[in-house]
């Protein structure tokens, strides 16, 4: 893997990462595919119609089903999905969290049961690699120790604590694996915690750092709960401590404006199901506000969705045709509306990208929020 930056506007960083399956500008935003598929969307809709370089996809899930032994014989997630581009997979660790009761966390690792029969399974740090490793992800995530905020300093201490020894764990089997010839291709990005204590996050931050030997760095558990103002904070502090020359890549957050406050602080990478979730029910995002796509007064809207918007919805298809489809509860509605969503998303971290390089990003934000802060409803 290769990162260089090629253009920084104060604290945002336009740059170039090179991957196994091809090149990534940044700013980059990365359609989330848990289950090996964006939902609703297939591999020919992600190349054709998104254009993206990069999707995510979940460790966890594909574990259970339909395994990574499976996806494996099958020739890895590139072949699988028939996807070409690149892929960055998760460790679990979010999924895990979410399992709330169903999970328990020890010193080695991550006991859980499956959402989907009940069965026990225990994920350490060395596995959650081996899985990833089958799936020939492009980018490995670690296993973290993810909280929800607010939390007991204490708790987060230990979250720090836990996390940065399982990283340690993590980049060590990697480092032995790819003596072994396995994993040579596969990129390993640490993730930082500590809530929104700035001490802890400049430990987490510093003492991963201090290991050498990874790839690129997230900042996790932000976006569970926390006010918006500490998240922009606590990405400025981390962003601080993690070393320049290195991707650094925000995980599950977030909205338009979260992603555009993070660029500014130097964040070059994101992931967040609310372009797809938002659009099965019924809110697209436009450049002039969001737009209720189910509300009676589109009934017989001939315009398009976003008339600045090149997607594939907006250049063949009408408000009103795609009211229709939500209200009849149409499959086809839920394709449209998230090639509009996603693309929506992609369209706003490549102007993000082309502002820094001309250096006035901080006009094309303040611009963003001039047109979109009213909803067309």
């Amino acid at each position: 893997m290769n990162f260089r930056i090629e253009a920084t506007d104060t604290q945002a960083r336009a740059g170039r990462l090179s991957l196994a399956h091809g090149e990534v500008l940044t700013p980059i935003f990365m359609p989330v595919g848990t289950q090996a598929c964006v939902k609703g969307l297939d591999a020919w809709d992600i190349k054709n119609f998104l254009q993206t370089s990069i999707i995510l996809a979940n460790t966890y899930h594909l574990y259970l089903r339909p395994g990574e032994k499976t996806i494996q014989t099958l020739g890895g997630l590139h072949h699988f999905t028939q996807y070409d581009g690149n892929f960055l997979t998760d460790s679990g660790g979010f999924q895990a969290f979410s399992l709330g009761k169903n999970m328990k966390k020890c010193d080695g690792g991550i006991a859980f049961k499956s959402h989907i029969d009940g069965s026990e399974h225990f994920f350490t740090p060395q596995k959650v690699l081996d899985i990833q490793y089958a799936l020939n992800s492009d980018i490995m995530m670690v296993l973290d120790d993810l909280i929800g905020l607010p939390a007991p300093k204490d708790r987060i201490t230990l979250s720090v604590e836990k996390t940065t020894q399982w990283a340690k764990e993590s980049l060590t089997h990697h480092l032995r694996q790819k003596s072994l010839g396995i994993g040579l291709h596969n990129a390993l990005f640490a993730i930082t915690q500590g809530g929104t204590d700035m001490s802890l996050r400049q430990k987490s931050a510093q003492d991963l750092s201090d290991l050498e030997g990874f790839d690129g760095y997230a900042i996790g558990g932000l976006a569970v709960g926390e006010e918006a103002e500490e998240m922009y904070d606590t990405i400025a502090c981390v962003n601080t401590y993690l070393p320049s020359h290195k991707p650094r890549y925000l995980m599950g957050v977030g909205t338009p404006e979260n992603i555009l406050e993070a660029i500014e602080r130097g964040v070059d990478m994101f992931d967040c199901v609310m372009p797809t979730r938002n659009a099965r029910n019924a809110t697209l995002f436009s450049t002039t506000g969001k737009v209720h796509i189910k509300s009676a007064r589109y009934k017989t809207d001939d315009t398009p969705l976003d008339k600045q918007c090149d997607c594939h919805t907006c250049q063949h298809y009408s408000k009103a045709y795609l009211h229709h489809l939500f209200r009849a509860n149409e499959i086809t509605y839920h394709r449209l509306a998230s090639i509009h969503n996603l693309k929506f998303y992609l369209n706003l971290v490549k102007g993000a990208r082309e502002a820094i390089f001309k250096g006035n990003f901080a006009a094309y934000k303040k611009d963003f929020y001039s047109r979109t802060s009213q909803s067309q409803d």
